[in-house]
């Protein structure tokens, strides 16, 4: 049976970045750069201009890996926790700014695992024969829903795309994919939310305008977000017949570091396999993991067919990790002013 492998890989990230003092003075935090870079890892991060939606960036990621694997979708997949809209999905806007209209598009929610779970959908569509090339996108813009206010969450995010187009393969092929593990545990929803703005709690007046900002228990999170992307990890590759020791490359959701080290010292992991781009993006949500896959340092040190642990966790609670090998893509990078 032929599996999806990854043909095409496309990143856009906005032009203005921000660091920790600007944060700080924003939000008039109390806090300093010296404490995030030590508890987060996180120098600075994106972030979007006034007006630049979601959408926006997602194009631009998508138009990217559609150059770089020179293939046309028949399938669209965004992953998004911060659509352009609650009602229609973006998605379909972003088939039809990408020339095209009548592709199957959906959006799809499950965080900052959303680009893994989109990944494993998009390789079960190829091997059902329902399409060819499904374009798989990771997209965020956090800045419009984070607190600036909020010392838990403000200096984590930053504003980014990333996106893949699969095509059907042989075992064996550059950018296969061998194994999924998804999960999810919906007794943690309240540990990452937004708590107002859905049909629980319209509050469309916003009587609590706080209810509508991104909220987080990162002390409850850390705890569950180890064990969770440890336990996938080992699954996904029990699944795919692999060993931590066969891994070439290791790239997590880059969520905090300290999880990170974590997860990868769990697995026996040594840093020479460990990409990520934390220092400079900060967690760009469900597109952290596509944009490292577009970094230069991961395509520079790996070879095509290099054993590769994809793995991610996000609000639902919700984990996912994939298996697959090292694509054979050259990345198309964009920035957006």
């Amino acid at each position: 049976m032929p599996r999806a492998a990854v043909v095409g890989i496309g990143s856009c990230l906005p032009a203005r970045s921000v660091d920790n003092e600007e944060v700080i003075a924003a939000g008039r935090l109390d806090s300093s750069d010296e404490w995030i870079r030590r508890r987060t890892g996180i120098h600075r991060r994106r972030r979007a201009a006034p007006g630049t939606a979601t959408g926006d960036l997602a194009v631009y990621a998508a138009a990217a890996a559609i150059e770089s694997a020179d293939a046309a979708p028949d399938f669209v997949l965004l992953a998004t926790t911060t659509p352009d809209h609650p009602c229609p999905a973006t998605a379909p806007a972003v088939a039809h700014r990408l020339g095209l209209p009548r592709v199957p598009a959906l959006d799809l929610s499950a965080v900052c695992s959303g680009f893994l779970y989109a990944l494993a959908t998009a390789d079960a569509l190829v091997r059902a024969g329902t399409c060819r090339h499904p374009l798989v996108i990771g997209a965020d813009t956090y800045s419009t829903i984070v607190d600036p206010a909020d010392r838990d969450t403000a200096a984590l995010f930053g504003d980014g795309a990333g996106a893949v187009l699969l095509a059907a393969a042989e075992d064996g092929a550059p950018g296969a994919l061998h194994a999924a593990d998804l999960g999810s545990d919906g007794g943690g929803a309240a540990l990452i939310t937004i708590g107002a703005g859905g049909s629980r709690h319209p509050d469309r007046q916003r009587l609590d305008p706080d209810a509508h900002w991104f909220r987080m228990q990162g002390r409850s999170v850390y705890g569950q977000a180890v064990r969770h992307l440890t336990d996938s990890a080992v699954r996904a590759l029990d699944a795919a017949h692999w060993r931590p020791a066969d891994l070439g490359a290791f790239v997590a959701h880059q969520a905090n570091q300290r999880i990170l080290d974590s997860v990868a010292d769990r697995l026996g992991l040594p840093p020479a396999v460990r990409f990520g781009n934390l220092r400079e993006l900060g967690n760009t949500a469900a597109a952290s993991i596509p944009l490292v896959l577009a970094d230069d340092g991961p395509q520079r040190a790996l070879a095509p067919g290099t054993p590769t642990l994809l793995t991610a966790f996000g609000g639902g609670l919700t984990w996912a990790s994939v298996a697959l090998t090292w694509p054979a893509a050259t990345p198309v990078r964009r920035t957006l002013p």
